[in-house]
Order: C-alpha cells, then structure tokens, then sequence
C-alpha cells in the first residue's frame, strides 16, 4: 500500500503575507502568501499556529522553508510550512524582534466559577500599581484543558512559560525579565 502524498523537495519562499486562514482566531491552518508568480497557501505546522498570529502582520514581507508534497491521487501540490520569519531591510536580520509578554487567562465556565474574573481583574489591578500593564499583552483564552488547576493563567516570556502563578508572582517575574 503506497502513501497518498510523495515528497517533492524542500523549499524556500518569499513573499508579503496576505493573511492567515482556516481554523478559529490564534490558530490558523494556514497563511497565504503573495509571490511573483501568484499567491499561495501554505499549511502552517501544529507549533507554528499559535504564534504566527500574534506576531506577524497582513503586508509583512516574510519567508517561508518548508516542503511540497505531492497528493498521488489528485495530482495537486501542497505545501507545509517549518519556518516562516520576517524578513527585515536592516542587516541585524539574525535578531528576533522582542515580543511583548503575554498573560493568558482562561475565560471559559469552570475557570470563571473557580474565580477567575476575580483572578482577571486582581491581576490588571497589580500590574497596573506596577507600571507594567502597557508593556505586557493580556489574552482571554478558551478553555486550557487544565481545568483540574482552575482558575488557569499562564505567563509566557518569550519560549518559557510559567502556569497558575500568582498575580504578585507575575508581576515581578515581568520586572526581572523587562530590566534584563
């Protein structure tokens, strides 16, 4: 029995992002991509989705390396996305731009009745006495599936992430981390 897709080769796209398509707000399937032949739609991996999102714009000139893979039985090429990164006319092209920190907080039944509006505004309280409410991005989330541990937020300063911590606790991790 013979696998429905071939691998065709690996591949490097440029391009300006169109925007992002399929699936609910935060996790997209998909970001279409304008390059001098046409526009296209690439599949974006499963750790791609939730990030691309939030940090890249419509008209954002990026590129993409991923590969094609050929359907046996149609005969049309998809193409899956590995990497996508902005592409800058600066030369300092190997720096990342610094992401805003991120707070997510579910918003969902069982985290509500367990406190989490109290959790919600306690922490937009605290990081408000602080200075720090400008210089984080504060999300409402569906549920986390976490929903033993309600009410659930989580803080994720750039890769790391830190789960159901209190509102104090937050707030001076994002000043060791702002002031490094």
């Amino acid at each position: 029995m013979s696998d429905k897709y071939l691998t065709l080769s690996e591949l490097n796209l440029e391009g300006k992002l169109l925007g992002f398509v399929g699936g609910e707000s935060g996790k997209y399937k998909y970001l279409q991509l304008s390059i001098p032949s046409g526009n296209v739609e690439i599949k974006l991996s499963k750790d791609l989705r939730r990030s691309l999102s939030s940090s890249l714009v419509p008209g954002q000139q990026i590129r993409v390396c991923g590969y094609s893979k050929l359907d046996s039985r149609t005969s049309e090429i998809k193409i899956k996305a590995y990497q996508v990164t902005p592409v800058d006319g600066c030369q300092n092209q190997g720096l990342s731009p610094q992401t805003k920190p991120r707070i997510m907080v579910c918003q969902k039944g069982g985290c509500l009745k367990r406190g989490g509006k109290g959790l919600l505004s306690e922490l937009e309280k605290t990081l408000c006495d602080r200075g720090l409410l400008d210089k984080v991005t504060i999300e409402h989330t569906s549920c986390q599936k976490c929903c033993g541990s309600a009410p659930n937020c989580v803080l994720q300063l750039g890769k790391k992430k830190y789960k159901n911590i209190h509102p104090e606790a937050i707030a001076s991790l994002l000043e060791s981390h702002l002031t490094e």
